[in-house]
């Protein structure tokens, strides 16, 4: 039996769910010859999946989990912001509070824009450099994921 037996018999239900099984084309490990490992909990550095297997977690949910999966003052806030609202479709104080703080640790920094994905930062980059340099063409690495928006799949 293999150590990813759920794993596998996970991907097969997603299959049938879900184009090549995932939501993140990065995730399907298919170019590679791999399955991926299906994911149940993290605690600090590590993350655990369906077949009890255990990993050190390089990949921190790429980027915002730099402080390990269920820091303690991460979940504190976590629970303050549930208690305020889950979420707006308007501006907020707190983007503003978060906003001077990062200037105040990135001096340089005179404005920003909070996304919620790496694409979105991407599309975001490309838009303002276009905008700036008036020019219509861009450079992407070859083999590497810059994320899910037509321009940079191609």
């Amino acid at each position: 039996m293999s150590r990813y037996s759920r794993s596998e018999a996970e991907l097969a239900r997603s299959l049938t769910l879900f184009p090549g099984g995932v939501n993140s084309p990065v995730r399907a490990l298919g170019s590679v010859g791999g399955v991926p490992f299906f994911a149940t909990h993290g605690d600090g550095p590590l993350i655990f999946d369906v077949d009890g297997n255990r990993y050190l977690d390089y990949v921190l949910g790429y980027g915002p989990l730099i402080l390990g999966h269920g820091h303690p003052g991460v979940r504190d806030a976590i629970r303050g912001a549930l208690d305020r609202a889950l979420c707006f479709g308007a501006p907020t104080q707190g983007e503003s509070q978060l906003a001077e703080r990062v200037r105040a640790l990135v001096p340089s920094m005179e404005r920003m824009r909070f996304v919620s994905s790496g694409t979105e930062a991407t599309m975001s980059a490309l838009r303002l450099a276009r905008g700036v340099t008036g020019r219509e063409k861009f450079v992407k690495f070859d083999g590497c994921y810059h994320g899910h928006a037509d321009a940079l799949l191609v």
